[in-house]
């Protein structure tokens, strides 16, 4: 475990080496990953999420694919099509850019409903169905989809279902004053890029999510994720609580967020810690506690779930 977890210690370094003073959205973004979840970055343009999704696959060794959503973007430009070939009188399946072990859905709000829905199966099941015919897709399979925030002009906003796929909803915000001015002093972050190494490989991955699950989730730990989930349907600030799915999605972010620190055991810290990420998206505020209809607002997330005693 010493070794995965210094290459992990690794990739966020370097990762933190071109996306400057966000260690914190870089550790919940890998620790997304550990936990064989998809991604979601909802943030203002031009704040480093393409980069952070880009660095992080470059990282660990993973191919990678990009697809900018647009409204005009049909499933087939996902998934890919099969075309007749007058040579062999045969249609022959080309398969879609989702064929690829990181796959970054760019401003996936920009794109219809219909095409959102396209991703819906590879994210659950990890694979496609075209043309009656099922394919599997490479493993290990990540989504990481950016989006704008849902005020700016052209968005469609995420079904439930859509957003229930993702694991975990960060954002990076403006950088603090140092890091900014770095930045601004700095090389160009495509050149950058251009020459970073992978420093894990896709088999050791597979390895750390493996240790991941093994890591150890105490009677008492469970008894509070639990006393969470209950909390959250009982709850006047909440229109609706939280599923069996979002409880499991808990568990195994707090897994992977003790992995990441080095240690084999959850502590309440971890679940709180992964806690505003996990299930923001997955809540509707209710209006009765102020700020608590936003989900980018965390800190209210926070102030709520702090009523539910710590084992």
């Amino acid at each position: 475990m010493s070794q995965i977890h210094t290459q992990m210690q690794q990739v966020v370094s370097q990762t933190g080496s071109v996306i400057l003073g966000k260690e914190t959205p870089i550790r919940l973004a890998l620790t997304c990953l550990l936990a064989r979840g998809h991604l979601l970055i909802e943030d203002l343009p031009g704040v480093g999420k393409t980069m952070l999704a880009h660095v992080l696959a470059t990282s660990l060794g993973l191919k990678f694919n990009r697809i900018q959503f647009t409204n005009d973007l049909l499933p087939a430009d996902i998934l890919g099509t099969a075309v007749f070939e007058r040579e062999s009188g045969e249609f022959k399946f080309h398969p879609g850019p989702i064929f690829t072990q990181v796959i970054l859905a760019d401003e996936i709000n920009r794109a219809t409903p219909k095409s959102q829905s396209a991703l819906l199966e590879a994210m659950e099941e990890h694979q496609v169905t075209v043309e009656g015919e099922t394919r599997p897709l490479p493993e290990p399979f990540f989504v990481i989809a950016t989006q704008n925030p849902s005020y700016q002009v052209g968005t469609f906003p995420l079904p439930e279902s859509q957003l229930d796929r993702f694991l975990m909803r960060i954002e990076l915000g403006y950088p603090d004053a140092d890091a900014e001015r770095n930045l601004l002093a700095g090389r160009d972050r495509r050149e950058m890029l251009a020459e970073l190494k992978p420093v894990m490989s896709p088999e050791t991955l597979q390895q750390a999510q493996q240790a991941a699950t093994e890591v150890h989730t105490s009677d008492a730990l469970l008894d509070y994720i639990q006393a969470l989930l209950t909390f959250s349907r009982q709850s006047p600030y909440f229109l609706t609580g939280l599923s069996p799915r979002a409880g499991l999605a808990l568990v195994q972010a707090a897994r992977a967020w003790a992995l990441l620190a080095g240690r084999d055991h959850v502590l309440p810290e971890d679940v709180q810690q992964v806690l505003p990420h996990v299930v923001a998206h997955r809540l509707q505020g209710s209006g009765v506690k102020e700020g608590s209809s936003e989900t980018s607002t965390t800190t209210a997330l926070i102030q709520v779930f702090s009523e539910v005693p710590i084992p």
